[in-house]
């Protein structure tokens, strides 16, 4: 999952959510320097994605798109999942999403300090573009993988991305909407 759906997942704790948010970011002992709630938090995230890469119905997803992006397909998918999320966001949280997508960046730049460098740099673009609200338009999507294409080393293709969501639009929301619901149910257990 991408960040909107991480950022979610971690409920209405703030050191999960800072955690959840920074995860990709904190390699090996760095995970010693923060506070227990903001570890919990990088772990949850770690087990989402664990859970995330081992799902059949995301396999499934990812195989659409392999031909075409390879090693990228798995990021893709995390983004057009992100997308269904943020396009029926009313039926996931009490909060409107341009107040929750306001509410994390206000997190972030208020725990600015403890913000691994990579996480400052992402989050400023992030903000700038308002990624998290403007991931419910494909044109939202196609900027967001535009953007991550520009920063690989590697020729990706992920600005061209969109035209398979848009292709094989049903695919994935009936994909995302059975995947998403088994998420919620272990992250579900992970906290009870």
């Amino acid at each position: 999952m991408n960040y909107l759906a991480h950022l979610y997942l971690s409920g209405n704790q703030s050191q999960r959510m800072i955690g959840n948010f920074i995860a990709d970011h904190v390699k090996g002992k760095m995970i010693d320097a923060f506070p227990e709630g903001i570890r919990d938090g990088i772990y949850l995230h770690r087990q989402i994605d664990q859970f995330t890469d081992s799902h059949p119905v995301v396999v499934e997803s990812k195989v659409r798109l392999r031909a075409d992006f390879r090693k990228y397909a798995p990021v893709i998918v995390d983004v057009f999942y992100d997308h269904f999320l943020a396009r029926d966001w009313e039926h996931y949280h009490h909060q409107s999403l341009e107040d929750f997508s306001e509410g994390v960046y206000s997190l972030m730049h208020n725990h600015s300090e403890i913000l691994p460098e990579r996480t400052r740099i992402m989050l400023d673009y992030m903000r700038r573009q308002n990624w998290l609200l403007n991931y419910r338009q494909t044109e939202g999507i196609n900027r967001a993988l535009t953007g991550m294409s520009r920063r690989t080393t590697f020729e990706s293709g992920m600005e061209n991305a969109t035209l398979h969501l848009e292709r094989h639009y049903k695919e994935f929301e009936k994909e995302f909407d059975e995947f998403f619901a088994d998420l919620r149910s272990f992250v579900a257990t992970l906290q009870a």
